[in-house]
């Protein structure tokens, strides 16, 4: 099945830049940073996956490109357009004809039926009745939903659902279209269908952008952006630090594939807060580690290490850390970590 264009036709967009991109917000009363000075560029027709971890900022960096999410700094461009830079009547513009998002929990509306569903965003731009009508029933019969058009979301499976908001996310033409996490509560059957639609809405002229944890979608993608990079894992050599003091070894936020080892000196750990201040988790000497969350999980650091004292640490892939410690377990490292 390809959802086809429409009556409704755009101006084919350039490509989407990303330019030193950095999201920072405050969680929990700590400043948390997933997006830090991302650059890429996204071409037009191209279907783009982004993949990660939970956590790693797939859903913040798809906000922030809704123009959802403010970011802290940088920039994102469609060709000549600043989207970072819109404001009052022109970011609603965006936001109702340049950027459709599908959402991972569907958010279509419980008392409207399908064809009311995907009439929503053509009737917010206004778009008069009789259109919207036409124009959304098209759609649902492009995502093989023409016998569902009167169903209310309560009445359908998942697949018919996000079936349903693909066909809302279309409703004004969009030539950027985000999708998170779309198969996420689907089964293997619903998926199936829901992958072929996603593959069939990238097209000249339009870019489709999904972040995803589902690696069964990376065979189709164009483009792969990998927001937490793969560990190098048993191909990372051991490594020897020396910090001086005051000496920083890696920031929270950062991403990382090694568990550090303090052969002498200390190296505190501390957390930043969205105050600006820090808060000391713990203060590592002879024979601690720490690190083993990113290294262990493809996380981002969740705290700042650094060197109390001139210290020497051993950097170490999960593997030769195993080895070196004599841990036969993932959770024996865990509990170890917990015990200090």
């Amino acid at each position: 099945m390809n959802v086809t264009a429409t009556e409704v036709t755009t101006t084919p967009p350039d490509d989407l830049f990303i330019e030193d991109l950095v999201v920072e917000y405050s969680s929990g009363g700590y400043a948390v940073r997933p997006i830090d000075n991302l650059s890429l560029t996204m071409k037009s027709g191209h279907l783009v996956i982004l993949l990660g971890a939970s956590g790693c900022g797939k859903s913040t960096l798809l906000s922030a490109l809704a123009s959802i999410l403010t970011p802290t700094s940088g920039r994102i461009r469609l060709g000549d357009r600043t989207i970072t830079g819109l404001r009052g009547s022109e970011l609603t513009a965006y936001r109702r004809h340049t950027a459709g998002v599908i959402f991972q929990a569907f958010n279509l509306m419980p008392s409207l039926n399908a064809r009311e569903n995907v009439m929503l965003p053509m009737r917010a731009a206004g778009v008069s009745r009789g259109e919207a009508r036409d124009r959304a029933d098209k759609l649902l019969e492009e995502v093989g939903l023409e016998h569902r058009v009167q169903h209310k979301p309560g009445g359908m499976s998942g697949g018919q659902q996000q079936r349903v908001a693909i066909a809302r996310a279309l409703a004004n033409d969009p030539p950027i279209i985000l999708a998170d996490e779309p198969t996420a509560h689907l089964d293997y059957i619903q998926v199936d269908g829901v992958l072929r639609l996603l593959r069939g809405l990238a097209r000249p002229g339009r870019i489709v952008i999904v972040a995803t944890h589902d690696e069964r979608m990376v065979p189709l993608a164009d483009q792969i952006v990998e927001l937490t990079p793969r560990a190098a894992g048993d191909a990372l050599p051991p490594e020897t630090v020396t910090l001086k003091a005051g000496e920083v070894l890696f920031e929270q936020g950062d991403t990382g594939n090694r568990i550090y080892v303090v052969e002498d000196g200390e190296v505190e750990l501390v957390r930043k807060r969205d105050d600006g201040t820090e808060e000391c988790l713990a203060i590592t000497r002879n024979g601690d580690y720490f690190g083993e969350l990113a290294a262990l999980f493809g996380l981002r650091r969740a705290a700042t290490a650094r060197a109390l004292t001139d210290s020497t640490l051993t950097g170490l892939s999960v593997r030769d850390f195993r080895d070196h410690m004599h841990f036969g377990s993932v959770t024996e490292i865990l509990d170890r970590a917990a015990d200090r």
